[in-house]
């Protein structure tokens, strides 16, 4: 039994290990920096897809915020698809006293797409700017991070910019659940900021692709029965050789997901076993190792052996990545300490996520059912 023990220890004492690793290559987006210029340079230009739905209470502040942004020309692009709830009034509104925006709205959703998926097609088929943004409706932008992520792909040589959402600090356990959620995509930034020959990433809060590089890789229209469309799209670009760099979001992208943790993981009900491609099997064997971790844990702690309570306590070194993160992200580190409690329920949503998916045999996500046999047959793997 020892050697049970022992070996989940090194299990999580390894995969803290291999996050310290990989923060190396996980930072903020750079500041920018004023240089004298000899000449005036034209700014560079920037169209804005904003897929909404049912977004009244916050597409406002949303908007004004991504029109406020500076050393950067901004066209935006709002698609209303098929929203009851007077968000393409208030958009409409808006678009009356400022020609950058242009509505579009959507009634019926085709056959064959997903509403966000359209919604995105039908904004990059009439977006006229160099550089396509592709964030969400409730995601509030700083004022220069759209030109901070322009400065940082002209440096990287990079046709793709994304960043990790940040979230508002409700309360100390969303604050952990999103530390353990950043802890977990370490190794896919640090893989495309290392240019690793298969790594990929894409954020739907932050998705900024040059349009030549999005027509390039088949955008959304090969994306269109794709549930995890943002992190696909960074798939594509991999495919199509185009170059990816991902940073911290933190406060620079504030998304406002969910005020508990219970909230969020009914967020990530449609995305978590979309991430492994619907794969009933994989989904079944990390379950059940999953649970076979937890019940070493539990006896390791009641064991009464020194190896029983290294194995007990050695989630704790998972502290120490979030906490990293944490103070990268500009967080206090003590936020962190709760971060391993969000293991069992990563895996319990991912449980969750796989279970409800099969027994509704599909997913509903804006209202819309999408069969389970139709995402398995267009999912881009």
């Amino acid at each position: 039994m020892n050697f049970v023990f022992y070996g989940v220890a090194v299990l999580f004492i390894g995969q803290s290990l291999m996050c310290l690793f990989h923060l190396r290559w996980a930072r903020r987006l750079p500041p920018l920096v004023s240089t004298p210029l000899r000449a005036p340079v034209p700014r560079p230009s920037c169209s804005v897809v904003l897929p909404a739905r049912n977004e009244a209470d916050r597409i406002e502040q949303t908007i004004r915020r991504l029109l406020n942004q500076t050393e950067i020309e901004i066209e935006l692009i709002v698609v209303d698809d098929r929203s009851s709830d007077g968000t393409g009034e208030i958009v409409a509104s808006l678009a009356r006293t400022n020609p950058r925006i242009q509505l579009r709205r959507v009634d019926v959703l085709p056959d064959g797409w997903l509403g966000k998926c359209h919604a995105c097609h039908l904004a990059a088929q009439v977006a006229t700017a160099e550089w396509l943004l592709f964030t969400d409706a409730d995601c509030w932008l700083q004022p220069d991070v759209i030109a901070r992520a322009w400065h940082a792909a002209n440096e990287h040589a990079a046709d793709h910019i994304t960043l990790t959402p940040g979230v508002a600090l409700e309360n100390a356990m969303v604050r952990a659940w999103h530390l353990m959620f950043l802890t977990s995509t370490l190794s896919w930034i640090a893989g495309v900021n290392r240019d690793r020959a298969k790594a990929y990433l894409g954020v739907g809060a932050f998705n900024f692709v040059r349009a030549t590089a999005y027509h390039a890789c088949g955008g959304y229209e090969a994306l269109r029965m794709t549930v995890v469309d943002d992190v696909k799209l960074g798939l594509l670009l991999r495919r199509a050789a185009q170059r990816t760099r991902a940073f911290l979001g933190a406060d620079d992208v504030e998304c406002h997901w969910g005020t508990t943790v219970r909230e969020m993981t009914r967020i990530m009900e449609k995305n978590f076993f979309a991430v492994i491609d619907y794969r009933t099997g994989p989904g079944l064997v990390g379950a059940i190792l999953a649970a076979f971790v937890f019940c070493v844990l539990a006896l390791g702690l009641f064991a009464g052996t020194a190896a029983g309570l290294v194995a007990a306590l050695s989630p704790l070194t998972l502290i120490l990545p979030a906490a990293l993160v944490a103070r990268r992200i500009g967080w206090r580190w003590q936020d962190a300490i709760a971060a391993p409690l969000m293991f069992p329920v990563f895996v319990y949503a991912l449980f969750n996520s796989m279970f409800v998916t099969l027994r509704q045999g599909g997913i509903r996500w804006r209202d819309t059912f999408y069969p389970l046999t139709e995402l398995r047959a267009h999912n881009v793997r």
